[in-house]
């Protein structure tokens, strides 16, 4: 899968920079105040699948994104014709190690690794109204009602014999394995995708194409969470291609000890 050379070749990256070699790809400071790199959102587009032999090309880079993160760009291109094949955008945050709470960048943080990024702002998808940026505004509208208090205890009754019906149909559940885990002892983020394809009916693996997914990511999954997955679908008609894309819609939901479970991720799907 393309995410997993992404991932490789961000680490990389960083690595080839100064970065520490251990796998966190951290800066001094981030090391001295416990800080590591966490995915917030990605967005992959594919154009073209590489067939077996084709050498492929991947460009990747780094800059600011807002007060708490940066944004790592990466563009795929075909060796031989030098088309481009596929396209990526990421945001990363950064989180204490040991509080497990999102932190500010700092001004003394930025410097140790803006001095990398590009002078000026760069963009793996620089057209207008694409993609990349969109929130997955229909998968939280679905995943709302995991998440709904209600006004009263009737009401709060009636949804949650709702949510049940529901989600008794398209759910599965899993729980995560040792090696699910990256070294910051949560399930990594291209292995969750591989959780969510794995989730996809049979029919739509077998006779469709991934052309596009968005996943954001909201909570952290560990070990000892177990993992439910939801899927809606929607047939989207007049494409570029002239062709129907089935758009699948899958929340991911963590169990807690008591209460309402929690959307810890959403991944929005084109096929």
């Amino acid at each position: 899968m393309e995410a997993y050379a992404l991932q490789e070749v961000g680490g990389n990256h960083a690595q080839s920079v100064g970065f520490s070699t251990d796998g966190f790809a951290t800066t001094p400071t981030m090391r001295k105040l416990h800080l590591i790199w966490v995915t917030a959102r990605m967005h992959i587009e594919v154009y073209k699948y590489p067939a077996w032999s084709d050498v492929i090309e991947i460009e990747t880079w780094c800059q600011n994104e807002g007060r708490v993160g940066i944004r790592r760009d990466w563009i795929l291109k075909d060796v031989a014709t030098g088309k481009v094949i596929g396209r990526a955008t990421s945001k990363w945050v950064m989180m204490n190690q040991v509080t497990r709470r999102l932190q500010k960048v700092g001004d003394e943080l930025k410097e140790e690794y803006l001095i990398f990024c590009p002078r000026e702002p760069r963009l793996a998808f620089p057209e207008e109204n694409n993609n990349s940026s969109k929130k997955n505004c229909q998968v939280r509208r679905s995943c709302s009602v995991f998440e709904a208090r209600a006004e009263s205890k009737l009401t709060q009754f009636i949804q949650k014999v709702q949510i049940f019906i529901e989600i008794l149909m398209s759910f599965r559940y899993l729980q995560p394995r040792r090696a699910d885990l990256d070294m910051n002892q949560h399930v990594n983020n291209v292995t969750h995708i591989g959780w969510v394809l794995e989730s996809m009916p049979e029919e739509i693996i077998d006779t469709h194409e991934l052309q596009t997914i968005t996943s954001d990511y909201r909570l952290e999954c560990q070990q000892d969470d177990v993992v439910g997955f939801a899927y809606q679908s929607e047939l989207v008609e007049g494409t570029e291609t002239g062709s129907e894309n089935k758009w699948i819609h899958i929340c991911n939901y963590k169990r807690r000890p008591t209460g309402l479970p929690s959307v810890f991720a959403s991944l929005e799907i084109v096929w």
